[in-house]
């Protein structure tokens, strides 16, 4: 049977002062509701200032939703942000909620739903998508996970990753070049995965059409996960099996509580997918031809936010000769003004004012970590 889970424990760092230790940028209500056609692009995320809003993860749910059923959806996400979760996707399963009682990065997280999907449906295939991606249109995506699937069924060891047509240059992306096509259309054997390439390299990626952008969202069997962990992360092999084999309930979550800290923290890429990757034709990828925005900084989240002659702008705010600027307030009685200000990040929140040019917008990780230096987690 086919199942997918979301992948909602991250922290959100690069959004602070707005996103937080205990109500990362996944939780927040961010994403307008006025946007209703699947068929937009991206200068259509446009937002009314004010309007309906939905978060980041409840758009991931229902998208999902536009391929399986409720109930064959999953969410994995830090014990911390259990109960937010339950209250944003109140559609979701209460026996499909995975909670990490601590952060052991990817391949631990998607080892334990692997795990605990299996447990459940031992012949489960799992799409394994993220929390923080705006896509559109949403039929084009529904489209191409499914032909993941199916590209599972014809390879079923294979690991299938979705690479995302690249509409620019980026080099804050990693890439995958297409290798051989195979015998699902829209489906190439994945020849290699590169890092984040300077522009010159990555202008030269663009120009080839032979590189995607590599989505960070994968189909496979949950069984071929379990498999490649056994043979390349033993120790979170046998940890996870601790686990599951313990009943469902209070024991197993004691178990987990247990074992999960011990865990070798590393991510999925370099402990299931690069070893893959050196077998021929074991790693796939499916085509995926959408708007797609991870919102994972400031200037990203620009993209959703109303424009206002120049500047990007979502709360109260009025500009005098500025432009080039992104501008947030989450306090609907307060004015955030601007003059002669140009290409600068400015964010107001209840208890924190950040500034910031917005080519330093990389930055801010490096600031909050500064901010706890300072102050502890006060403002985390």
């Amino acid at each position: 049977m086919r199942h997918a889970v979301i992948m909602a424990g991250g922290s959100g760092t690069r959004l602070w002062p707005l996103s937080r230790a205990q109500r990362p940028k996944q939780l927040l209500d961010i994403i307008s509701d006025d946007v209703t056609s699947d068929a937009v692009t991206r200068d259509d995320v446009v937002r009314e200032a004010g309007g309906g809003a939905h978060s980041l993860l409840a758009e991931a749910f229902a998208r999902l939703e536009s391929v399986l059923p409720a109930e064959q959806i999953w969410v994995c996400t830090a014990a911390r942000y259990g109960d937010q979760v339950r209250a944003a996707l109140p559609r979701l399963d209460p026996g499909r909620l995975v909670l990490e009682p601590v952060a052991r990065d990817t391949a631990n997280a998607v080892g334990l739903t692997a795990a605990l999907v299996a447990d459940v449906d031992p012949d489960a295939e799992l799409a394994v998508v993220s929390a923080d991606h705006v896509i559109r249109p949403v039929e084009r995506f529904a489209a191409a996970l499914g032909t993941a699937y199916d590209a599972l069924a014809a390879r079923p060891r294979s690991l299938v990753t979705l690479g995302i047509r690249p509409t620019a240059p980026a080099t804050g992306f990693g890439y995958v070049r297409r290798g051989g096509p195979t015998e699902v259309a829209g489906v190439a054997e994945a020849a290699a995965f590169v890092e984040k390439p300077d522009r010159a390299t990555a202008e030269g990626y663009l120009a080839s059409g032979e590189y995607l952008w590599n989505s960070g969202m994968f189909v496979w069997r949950a069984q071929t996960v379990l498999d490649a962990l056994a043979d390349h992360l033993p120790a979170s092999a046998e940890g996870l099996a601790r686990v599951v084999a313990a009943p469902a309930g209070a024991l197993r979550t004691a178990v987990l509580a247990e074992v999960f800290p011990t865990l070798p923290k590393i991510s999925v890429d370099y402990a299931v997918l690069e070893p893959a990757a050196r077998e021929p034709g074991r790693v796939l990828v499916a085509d995926l031809d959408v708007d797609w925005l991870d919102v994972g900084s400031w200037p990203a989240l620009a993209e959703t936010l109303e424009r206002v002659g120049e500047d990007a702008v979502r709360g109260l705010a009025v500009t005098l000769d500025s432009a080039g600027n992104i501008v947030f307030s989450d306090d609907p009685q307060h004015l955030v003004a601007l003059v002669g200000v140009r290409d600068s990040v400015v964010v107001h929140t209840a208890d924190v004012t950040m500034v910031c040019p917005v080519g330093e917008a990389e930055r801010v990780k490096q600031l909050l970590a500064e901010v706890e230096a300072a102050h502890g987690p006060r403002f985390s």
